[in-house]
């Protein structure tokens, strides 16, 4: 499909759509050898409360956004590699189904499709990109992920201290080392993660022990390292950010409450063929 599509009209005048939903906001996409091959709209879990979302899949990255209006104007452009992405099917909850998590090495979410079907198109469609391009790369597949976010209505209460309660004044905090949703005493601590930011970043005082500790043993094998075998590692750059609920509050809502996303009987997906 992909050397099908390459170098024709169509795939030129879809990449072109796209671009000018995002407009000034979002980063050209259109590079040589790359081919939308799918859109649709995908339900996910953000912090406060799950949202829709439109994702393209190309086939070298995984573009989505926040929905002004829809097939017309998108905006939070965010950017994936696809050679950094590994997928996990999850079972059910009661408020969402047929969802699988998205997991990269600097941000991991829970996503969830309108019917068991395409959630099984887009993972067979994902899964087929990721091979093709570790294939063409010699790379081996992503081992290191960052943890998903738990979302804030998960819990009343601090999930490391297990006491204290959050309200309007005790607001929740989240640690990017384990996702958990922490009480601010429980995550005082900041702590340098090269792969997720440049700056040092919140975590709970379990994980900062735990990173102390591997600080250390890095060090120590890093001091008894002969000098021409040291390497620096190579840096990340810096994540699109956490998909923030407030980048939605100040358009009006263009899903009214009762919409329903997992009816199978409407398909939000499209593949190009």
């Amino acid at each position: 499909m992909v050397d099908h599509l390459a170098n024709t009209e169509i795939n030129s005048q879809r990449i072109a759509a796209v671009e000018n939903c995002f407009g000034a906001s979002g980063q050209p996409l259109a590079v040589p050898g790359r081919v939308l091959l799918g859109e649709g709209i995908l339900t996910k879990e953000c912090r406060k409360k799950p949202k829709p979302r439109i994702f393209f899949l190309f086939n070298d990255i995984l573009v989505y956004g926040s929905i002004v209006i829809n097939k017309r104007k998108y905006n939070s452009q965010h950017i994936i590699p696809l050679e950094d992405v590994t997928l996990e099917t999850l079972p059910d909850t009661l408020q969402m189904k047929n969802r699988w998590m998205i997991k990269t090495s600097k941000k991991s979410f829970v996503v969830s499709a309108a019917s068991l079907t395409e959630r099984k198109e887009w993972i067979s469609h994902l899964e087929e990109c990721i091979r093709h391009l570790l294939t063409k790369t010699g790379r081996q597949p992503s081992t290191e992920h960052a943890a998903p976010w738990i979302p804030d209505k998960a819990t009343d209460i601090c999930m490391r201290c297990t006491q204290t309660k959050f309200s309007t004044l005790t607001r929740r905090h989240h640690c990017r080392k384990c996702g958990f949703v922490v009480c601010g005493d429980c995550s005082r601590q900041r702590f340098l993660m090269p792969r997720l930011s440049p700056k040092p970043l919140r975590v709970c005082n379990l994980c900062y022990r735990q990173l102390l500790a591997e600080q250390k043993k890095e060090a120590e094998a890093d001091h008894r390292q002969p000098e021409q075998y040291r390497s620096a590692i190579p840096g990340y750059e810096p994540s699109s950010g956490d998909d923030s609920d407030k980048s939605d509050d100040y358009k009006v809502d263009q899903w009214p409450a009762d919409t329903e996303f997992y009816t199978s009987e409407v398909s939000w997906s499209s593949f190009h063929s």
